[in-house]
């Protein structure tokens, strides 16, 4: 691994605790990242920051440092409400951003002395609170189910010396405004806790929240001077029809033979589809998407991080919170609608010192988000033609997944939908009936949750 994204900024020339400098050399940090470097340094003086930072700089080791060391060094607030007084609250967008955020605080918190509890919807609901409930410092979790906690008293706010919002505009995206203020106003004053956001944009409503809330951050922008996607991606484009897209990602897979790689999809209909291709075609591949059982998902990130699974096809929901350093290819097998998901997504390679592929297909139906895309990014993603090797003629794919309460349509439907006779019509939902993005199945909150 190249380690030209380093800088000078020694971990153990910093003003931090013996134990956390100890833990950092342990888990093989030494040098800073420039996001670290340029944040650290701010935060440990208790400096409120608004950070922006493209996904994989390393920004999750800084908020964590910065979290830790303000625990240690304040004495704790003397607590005055029901429930467990929680220090510091992290708040990620998904489940799987918050699960790697603790696997992360985890090696750090060796030997400090500091408790720790995770909080995501889907599994674990006994569990998780009784986690919180035996004394948790450092609460991190996703703002549903952190909701559902505080409503029940399970921990109080008032406590609180640190706050961290990550990927902010993430949160904000998936509808999480209305959770995130609703917890932002039960917490201690702002000026008597450190605020620390991260964000990959910092667009209006990001910079509207923080300033409500945060106490007049210091905006600190890693990305200043580069360009908003990596010199460490290669990215190009090819432009198939919408018949050709199957054997070109074949071929693709074929002429490239990707040893890690995710293969992002914009419906989960499409996204099971390619996975059956895949599979039906002797690639070792499994899908990734918010109706996937929890214990599931957590089950297929372990095996493709250890290399067990090489081949993930994903909706957004894994577009971010994934952290494998080892991605060698990003597939775009459907360009994205919006300029920022393209970042995101090709931001699963190329992280922290390492080289990655990113492959687009621009086919009919989603041609036109690429000139969104370049604009955003800056630059002309390259073309590249397609020869006849390229497209493979497809084995057929495996059967649909045959699930509880799931009927097919025999008459020749698409594989895996409803038939229209089993459709059943659904009540229509009053003004204010809570039809907001936590109860719409549909909607992305509810696969973030």
């Amino acid at each position: 691994m190249s380690t030209n994204h380093l800088t000078n900024t020694r971990f153990d020339s910093l003003e931090i605790n013996n134990n956390l400098k100890t833990s950092l050399k342990e888990a093989g940090f030494e040098f800073c990242t420039p996001v670290q470097a340029m944040t650290l340094p701010k935060a440990l003086m208790g400096t409120n920051l608004m950070g922006q930072a493209r996904t994989g700089s390393g920004k999750t080791l800084a908020f964590l440092i910065a979290a830790i060391q303000r625990l240690l060094s304040q004495e704790p607030k003397k607590n005055t409400s029901k429930g467990t007084p929680v220090r510091a609250l992290i708040l990620a967008p998904t489940r799987e951003l918050a699960v790697q955020i603790e696997k992360d605080a985890q090696a750090l918190l060796k030997g400090t002395g500091l408790t720790m509890a995770l909080a995501y919807g889907g599994e674990n609901y006994e569990k998780q609170r009784d986690q919180i409930q035996k004394n948790a410092d450092l609460l991190i979790g996703t703002p549903g189910r952190l909701i559902d906690y505080f409503k029940q008293q399970v921990f109080n706010l008032k406590c609180i010396d640190v706050l961290v919002l990550d990927e902010a505009d993430r949160m904000l995206d998936l509808g999480f405004i209305k959770d995130i203020r609703f917890l932002l106003r039960r917490m201690s004053p702002a000026e008597e806790r450190l605020n620390l956001l991260f964000s990959a944009t910092l667009s209006y409503r990001v910079i509207e929240l923080a300033y409500e809330h945060m106490n007049a951050p210091v905006v600190v922008n890693a990305e200043e001077n580069e360009a908003i996607t990596t010199e460490n991606i290669e990215q190009t484009a090819y432009y198939p029809s919408n018949r050709e897209k199957i054997p070109l990602l074949l071929g693709l897979f074929n002429a490239l033979k990707p040893e890690r790689a995710i293969v992002f999809v914009n419906t989960k209909i499409d996204a099971d589809r390619v996975t059956r291709y895949l599979i039906g075609n002797d690639y070792n591949a499994q899908l990734l998407s918010g109706d996937v059982p929890q214990k599931k998902r957590q089950r297929l990130v372990i095996e493709f991080e250890k290399g067990d699974l090489p081949v993930l096809v994903a909706t957004d929901v894994a577009a971010r919170g994934l952290h494998i350093p080892e991605v060698s290819h990003v597939f775009n097998y459907d360009l994205p609608q919006d300029a920022e998901d393209y970042v995101h997504r090709i931001g699963r390679t190329g992280r922290i010192g390492h080289k990655g592929k990113a492959v687009s297909l621009v086919c009919e139906t989603f041609a036109f988000s690429l000139p969104d895309i370049e604009e955003y990014i800056g630059q002309k993603i390259k073309v590249e033609s397609i020869s006849p090797e390229l497209l493979i003629e497809p084995k057929p794919p495996i059967k649909a997944e045959k699930r509880p309460g799931h009927k097919s349509n025999r008459k020749g439907g698409k594989a895996g939908s409803h038939s229209e006779g089993a459709r059943k019509k659904r009540p229509r939902r009053r003004p204010g009936s809570g039809a907001g993005p936590q109860n719409n199945p549909g909607s992305k909150a509810n696969e973030a949750k």
